[in-house]
């Protein structure tokens, strides 16, 4: 016996025959000559395609096409967003190529806002940066709270325990008006700040999220990377405000990393965390106040993942983390009270600056007047 092999058509072959067909121009006969098609497939082929062209005007029909129609439309715009988005890295390329590791600022300074540019969110995208980053938007807030925003956080920063009722008191005196302590109370909880003072049942944690013991009660301190420390504090600008999170080294009080954000998720914190890794390596202790960013599974999984013990701040203890507590002050005596910065770029660059200064040029008297970056790599070294 022979084995044949079956001859298979593709679909544009049998389309094209059974037109033919349908034509009536040739005889089966002839078709299957020219073609070398048997005639009695052609008669398949013929019938299979006009029961189709019949379903085409069926309201199935009439909705698959619509359905093509559609699917089509939505590709062009598809193809039309991707063109505008290769045509803008194509313009940003060399800024991309130089610099394999851009700080999120640099990212930030590329985005373009001209007419014909991809759509913000798109840009922030492919730049892997958030849009809270780009635009400072802020809350709203009228000038007079802002104004008294301003005079909060500079009382806050010299008398950190007082509560909204004296400080509603003694800026009511400083600005000799009445204002509520309910008003304070509202701003001081966007501003998040609260007094140092210790809470009623702290034994009783009902919170909904892991709560990790503090470690650093009598521990001894005395080498880099032994333990880090965040914290967020508020930073006041002329028509608005941003936060700022930072994270130094206990031992050396050298800022690892920082970030500022027009909101208080935890984007920011992460985007610090994860820089000051990758300089720095791990630290054997990272210690935290209880804010709902610190405690999120996404920030502690940074370090739970990497072996390092978390250690948290009682409730309402911020000594528990003076050492950045006193960078906070530093930072805005030194700096931020002194430029009264306007704008969020303008603050990004001074407290850039500053931190600059700080870690490199600025002695400390707890570290006999070295600087934190001297005194970081003398001992690691």
């Amino acid at each position: 016996m022979i084995n044949t092999i079956r001859k298979v058509h593709p679909p544009a072959f049998k389309t094209k025959v059974a037109i033919e067909a349908i034509k009536e121009a040739k005889t089966s006969a002839e078709l299957s000559s020219l073609y070398e098609v048997h005639t009695t497939q052609i008669k398949r082929w013929k019938q299979i395609a006009l029961e189709s062209l019949e379903s085409c005007f069926t309201e199935a029909g009439v909705q698959k096409e619509k359905d093509q129609e559609e699917l089509i439309q939505s590709l062009y715009q598809e193809i039309g967003r991707l063109k505008i988005e290769l045509d803008w890295i194509k313009k940003n390329w060399d800024s991309l190529i130089q610099d394999k590791k851009i700080t999120v600022r640099k990212r930030v300074k590329m985005i373009d806002h001209d007419v014909g540019s991809p759509p913000i969110v798109g840009q922030a995208k492919l730049l892997g940066i958030s849009r809270a980053g780009v635009y400072f938007q802020p809350q709203d807030l009228s000038s007079g709270d802002l104004e008294l925003m301003r005079d909060i956080d500079a009382l806050y920063t010299d008398c950190p325990f007082y509560g909204s009722r004296r400080m509603a008191k003694e800026l009511s005196k400083q600005r000799k008006e009445r204002i509520s302590r309910k008003r304070i109370q509202r701003l001081m909880r966007i501003m998040g700040i609260e007094a140092i003072y210790p809470k009623p049942n702290l034994s009783q944690n009902n919170a909904p999220h892991p709560v990790y013991p503090y470690l650093l009660k009598g521990l001894v301190i005395d080498h880099p990377n032994q333990v880090w420390s965040v914290d967020i504090t508020y930073i006041r600008l002329k028509h608005g405000f941003v936060y700022l999170v930072a994270i130094i080294d206990w031992y050396s009080r050298l800022v690892l990393s920082w970030r500022l954000s027009t909101t208080m998720e935890v984007d920011f914190c992460i985007e610090a965390a994860k820089e000051a890794i990758e300089k720095y390596g791990c630290p054997e202790i990272f210690n935290s106040d209880q804010g709902v960013q610190f405690t999120s599974y996404e920030f502690t999984n940074i370090w739970n993942t990497r072996n390092v013990s978390i250690s948290m701040d009682g409730r309402g203890r911020a000594l528990d983390n003076i050492f950045i507590e006193r960078l906070w002050r530093s930072l805005k005596y030194e700096n931020v009270y002194l430029h009264d910065y306007e704008t969020v770029r303008e603050a990004d660059a001074g407290i850039n600056a500053y931190f600059i200064f700080y870690n490199t040029k600025r002695g400390h008297q707890s570290l006999n007047y070295q600087t934190p970056i001297e005194v970081h790599f003398q001992k690691k070294n």
